[in-house]
């Protein structure tokens, strides 16, 4: 099992927002589920560049984490499904906010970072 070697800081809402959050999928996969993208499977070819197992880490982060419910279902093959709770809801506002700032200020952005 794997033990912090550094504790966590969460002393204030930032610090909590990127310990929820810090994962390089994680605001992907919360905002493919909210376009309703819920099986793991859909989920990876959503997201090609990402392994199955960093996909499958992070999904169960987010359920830990409150941000996400999963649920299974007794069929063969098994079949499961992710979904946002309401604390998962409350992020939608927050990654549409950030998506526009993004948007808005691309052609700057893009000249930095595609160098």
């Amino acid at each position: 099992m794997y033990e912090r070697k550094t504790p966590v800081n969460i002393d204030c809402g930032l610090h909590l927002f990127m310990e929820v959050m810090n994962g390089k999928w994680k605001i992907n996969l919360v905002w493919c589920i909210y376009n309703e993208i819920k099986r793991p499977s859909d989920l990876q070819r959503k997201i090609p560049n990402a392994t199955r197992r960093v996909l499958e880490g992070q999904l169960k982060q987010l359920v830990n984490h409150g941000i996400l419910s999963k649920k299974t279902y007794d069929v063969k093959p098994p079949k499961v499904e992710y979904s946002l709770t309401e604390l998962g809801e409350s992020l939608i506002p927050i990654i549409k906010s950030t998506a526009k700032w993004g948007e808005d200020n691309r052609e700057e952005l893009e000249k930095l970072i595609v160098k």
